[in-house]
């Protein structure tokens, strides 16, 4: 007996990968909202069933002020977005977007600058030995 296409290993994540995909051409080519700005789609986790998927995304100014701007802009787009992403994808279901702030990035920042004076100080306590 011939398995279901969703208990094919990988497909959930070879979709995610489409729509993250195809989510970036259209906020960067059809979306006009002046809201969005220059931003960059991270990842983006689906449920199981794909009734809904988490977008996560980063943008250039770390104001918290222009990061809660974009996400209404995004919050606002999503049904358009939905629609637009409805005419490339074709599937039996197509996700409610969720978009949500990735801080990943920042926090890396953050890890490699103590990663970095943990260090210093290290290079400086070996030096004067």
């Amino acid at each position: 007996m011939a398995k279901h296409s969703k208990n094919i290993p990988g497909r959930g994540l070879r979709v995610a990968d489409q729509i993250q995909r195809d989510l970036a051409e259209i906020i960067w080519s059809e979306l006009k909202d002046p809201r969005v700005g220059m931003i960059t789609l991270t990842e983006i986790q689906l449920t199981p069933d794909y009734a809904h998927a988490k977008v996560f995304f980063t943008t250039l100014a770390d104001d918290p002020a222009a990061i809660k701007n974009t996400l209404d802009g995004l919050s606002k787009a999503a049904g358009f977005l939905r629609n637009q992403l409805g005419l490339r994808l074709h599937i039996h279901t197509l996700p409610q977007l969720h978009f949500v702030h990735d801080t990943s990035t920042m926090r890396g920042i953050a890890m490699s600058k103590l990663i970095d004076e943990a260090n210093a100080t290290r290079s400086k306590d070996d030096g004067e030995d």
